[in-house]
C-alpha cells in the first residue's frame, strides 16, 4: 500500500488549506483512515480520523476548523482546514489503519497505523 499526500502550501492565517491522501490497493474502503502533524522540534501528533464507515474524530486543537472525508471511489482522504492559525504550521501524515471494518471506531493511536505517506509541508503565516 502506498500513500501520497497532497495540497500543502504557505497560506496566510485565517486562510485554508485541503490535503489530499490517495491510496493503492483496491482494500480502501474497508480501512480507516488519519491525519497526523509534526511541527518542528515536537512529536508527531493525532489530528483527525475516519473509520471505514466515516464516523470522525478531531483533535481538540482543531475541532470546528478542520474537516475530513473520504471518497472511496477515488481511494482519497481529504482534509479540509479552514481558519489556519501559525501553530497549525508542520509537515501532514496521512495513514492507513492497520485493521480493517472497524465501522464506527476510530483511533488516534499512532501505533494503529500501518502505512505513511510521505508528508506535505503546511506553513501558516501570521
Amino acid at each position: 500500500v502506498q500513500l501520497q499526500a497532497s495540497g500543502g502550501g504557505l497560506v496566510q492565517a485565517g486562510g485554508s488549506l485541503r490535503l489530499s491522501c490517495v491510496a493503492s490497493g483496491r482494500t480502501f474502503s474497508w480501512y480507516g483512515m488519519g491525519w497526523f502533524r509534526q511541527a518542528p522540534g515536537k512529536e508527531r501528533e493525532f489530528v483527525s480520523a475516519i473509520s471505514d464507515s466515516s464516523s470522525t474524530a478531531y483533535a481538540d486543537s482543531v475541532k470546528g476548523r478542520f474537516t475530513i472525508s473520504r471518497d472511496n471511489a477515488k481511494n482519497t482522504v481529504y482534509l479540509q482546514m479552514n481558519s489556519l492559525k501559525p501553530e497549525d504550521t508542520a509537515v501532514y501524515y496521512c495513514a492507513r489503519d492497520r485493521a480493517p471494518f472497524r465501522t464506527t471506531i476510530t483511533t488516534m493511536d499512532q501505533s494503529e497505523y500501518e502505512y505513511w505517506g510521505q508528508g506535505t509541508q503546511v506553513t501558516v503565516s501570521s
